[in-house]
């Protein structure tokens, strides 16, 4: 079974479906570790971590899908891509969307952002025309051939022009074949309520950002209200600068890390990365 069909079997079951967002092989396997079923990229992550820049659209396409493709072959349950706007028209989409197949990517972000994007709880976004994104998203779905890829369609409309345009997109998104969709910040419960209840049958993301424009409720109250899908994107990424942070901080002050406290010992670290396994693996072919 291909990854998107294990992504596909998720989205019917009746609970929301929890996802960390990552930006490494570490983050990935230290999700999948704590027994979550799917991990999802996050491109602000990846900009941030690779190139400590913004999510100003500083991260090229071969960048980007060489970082979650590595993430993908690090793990065994099913990745979702940030694959901010298919980096062009839909020729771009189709080229794209052929990579992230044969990464073997579970799902894929596509949104309708102009380039250079922007994260999507930054202020100043501007979008592309609702035809010509809804022209994007049917080339993704035509390209994807029969592996199951799920195309999640993500407006970030409802900054610039309002949450009826946004809604209006969502519709003209899901019309041209998108599995997923995704109103991205909205500003209040009373509007992730109306999205809820202006698509009804159609899995749906909240996108919950520490600090940013949508709503911080529980994942419980998100099902509740009809959504599928919440994301955590930035959660590790904040927790882990708070830690290194403090990390380099008290080794500056102290010269020793010998008093830190929380550091995983170098043993559970070598488990997680496999280090005994591929021991093993070496012996095998000594002579």
């Amino acid at each position: 079974m291909s990854s998107g069909e294990k992504l596909r079997q998720l989205l019917t079951r009746p609970e929301i479906i929890i996802i960390p967002g990552v930006y490494d092989c570490l983050g990935a396997k230290l999700v999948e570790q704590q027994g979550f079923d799917v991990a999802a990229t996050s491109g602000f992550g990846i900009a941030a971590s690779t190139l400590g820049l913004p999510d100003y659209g500083f991260l090229t396409a071969t960048e980007n899908l060489y970082s979650v493709g590595r993430i993908a072959q690090s793990i065994n349950i099913p990745l979702i891509a940030d694959l901010d706007t298919g980096y062009g028209n839909a020729l771009n989409v189709i080229r794209t969307i052929k990579d992230a197949v044969q990464l073997g990517l579970a799902g894929v972000i596509l949104e309708d952002q102009e380039w250079p994007k922007k994260c999507g709880h930054f202020e100043g976004k501007r979008v592309i025309p609702m035809a010509e994104h809804a022209g994007k998203i049917r080339a993704a779905v035509e390209t994807r051939g029969d592996g199951g890829l799920v195309i999640i369609a993500r407006t970030d409309a409802r900054g610039p022009l309002g949450l009826e345009d946004a809604i209006a997109r969502g519709k003209a998104y899901i019309a041209a074949g998108a599995d997923v969709l995704f109103i991205e910040a909205p500003q209040s419960v009373a509007e992730l309520q109306i999205i809820a209840a202006t698509f009804p049958d159609i899995p749906l993301v909240a996108n919950i950002v520490e600090g940013g424009k949508t709503p911080e409720i529980s994942p419980a109250e998100l099902q509740n209200l009809g959504f599928k899908i919440v994301f955590f994107p930035l959660t590790a990424l904040l927790a882990v600068t708070q830690v290194m942070s403090n990390c380099f901080r008290h080794l500056k002050e102290q010269g020793t890390t010998a008093n830190f406290p929380g550091l995983v010992n170098f043993p559970d670290f070598q488990k997680l990365n496999g280090v005994p396994e591929y021991l093993q693996i070496e012996q095998k072919f000594k002579e």
